[in-house]
């Protein structure tokens, strides 16, 4: 009885049969193609690809596929990567929130000088809305309970009331815990939390000292602030104290951008990449299925049990990379055609303010509204004739001509 010696049956697809190829940025093995978008005037005969917004409504789609407290997934399609990365870069360095700008130094007895545990604690986010502080004009601008709120930071370390003894002098060690060479290995393997007292110096140690309206505009409400302003991680460890070290400090925040300091950022990071697009072209070899399947992601290929047809999961696909393995081996050359989708951006955010990770989005297209709203109106004074040109149009013809010898 003769066997048949055939092949694992393959289903030859992408993960969007309807994508339009016009679309699609190719990648080969040694280079990408079609790079630029050709949804212009004059690019193809015959066809109108003037700017509709009719056109652009139609396309344009948003689609949040995953969102948790501090980070948030989604899909932007139908837009240029202009305007994508215009609104990345608008969420890193314009978008603005509420940071500690200056510190007023009292006391400090801790090992970190005061410029070093400064820089630290400007780098703390805080939980207050950025929407309800106007923005100082200017460094040397007057401070006012509309621009800036005050924080105060005191503490002071302590044995640990287990290790106290009788002593009068302040912050002098026990008898059995005043050097590590004359400790027991008993009081070695203490704790820090049961040999001293305030040893850490927190985040949320910060107190707010709220001056003027911030009582009534700031305070915790049911509403639109359920929390005072604070630290949004109060568990941010600032510097390490010891028994008669300690910090008094007063703390000035301000409402500031990223492209001023790094510390204004309301996200720890912003990035996009392009929709993967994986076409099968030809059938794979049996013996050749699975050594094709780890060429990418996991879960991105499927192979099904039943009828062996193998295809490009629709779902998985987004967590390819397009490393270009696939196109190392020599039996899969021709096999598979790899690319990425040029107007779907899968947008990866992390916010560390206290905006909403869903917050980022609207709040950068209101930044980027405001800057169209500034172009146009300078647009506007240029069509405007200034007054010398009103005047020059004035003159008598001929009246600025001066008859000269040859």
């Amino acid at each position: 009885m003769s066997k048949k010696s055939g092949s694992k049956r393959t289903k030859v697809e992408s993960q969007d049969a309807e994508v339009d190829p016009r679309r699609l940025v190719g990648i080969s093995a040694e280079r990408v193609t079609n790079i630029s978008s050709t949804d212009f005037p004059g690019h193809y005969p015959d066809e109108d690809n003037s700017w509709s917004h009719k056109k652009f409504k139609k396309n344009l789609k948003v689609e949040v596929k995953r969102l948790s407290q501090r980070s948030i997934e989604f899909d932007l399609v139908g837009v240029d990567a202009s305007i994508a990365n215009a609104f990345r870069r608008i969420m890193i360095a314009e978008v603005p929130t509420v940071c500690i700008e200056e510190v007023y130094v009292f006391d400090n007895t801790g090992v970190i000088v005061d410029e070093v545990l400064s820089h630290r604690i400007g780098l703390v986010p805080l939980n207050v809305d950025p929407s309800i502080m106007s923005m100082k004009e200017s460094g040397e601008a007057q401070a006012t309970d509309q621009n800036t709120i005050v924080f105060k930071l005191e503490l002071e370390c302590s044995w640990h009331p287990s290790m106290q003894q009788p002593s009068k002098d302040k912050g002098k060690a026990p008898a059995h815990a005043a050097s590590q060479s004359s400790a027991t290995p008993s009081t070695q393997n203490i704790p820090d939390n049961m040999r001293y007292v305030n040893y850490e110096l927190l985040s949320g140690h910060l107190v707010w000292k709220p001056v003027g309206e911030q009582e009534t505009v700031f305070g915790p409400n049911e509403a639109s602030n359920p929390q005072k302003p604070g630290p949004i991680n109060p568990n941010i460890v600032l510097a390490k104290l010891r028994p008669g070290q300690g910090v008094k400090m007063e703390l000035y925040a301000v409402k500031g951008v990223g492209k001023d300091h790094a510390k204004f950022s309301p996200v720890a990071t912003a990035t996009y990449r392009l929709l993967p697009h994986i076409k099968i072209k030809k059938p794979i070899p049996r013996e050749s299925v699975e050594k094709f399947k780890t060429c990418f992601a996991p879960g991105v290929i499927k192979v099904d049990s039943r009828t062996n047809e193998v295809s490009v999961d629709k779902v998985a696909v987004r967590k390819d990379w397009v490393s270009r393995e696939v196109l190392r081996h020599p039996e899969f050359e021709g096999v598979v055609e790899l690319g990425r989708v040029r107007d779907h951006f899968l947008f990866n955010v992390e916010s560390e303010s206290a905006y909403a990770p869903e917050r980022l989005l609207p709040e950068a297209i209101k930044v980027m509204r405001e800057k169209l709203a500034s172009i146009k109106r300078a647009a506007e004074m240029l069509a405007v004739p200034s007054a010398s040109e009103l005047i020059e149009v004035e003159k008598p013809q001929g009246a600025d001509v001066s008859m000269q010898d040859a």
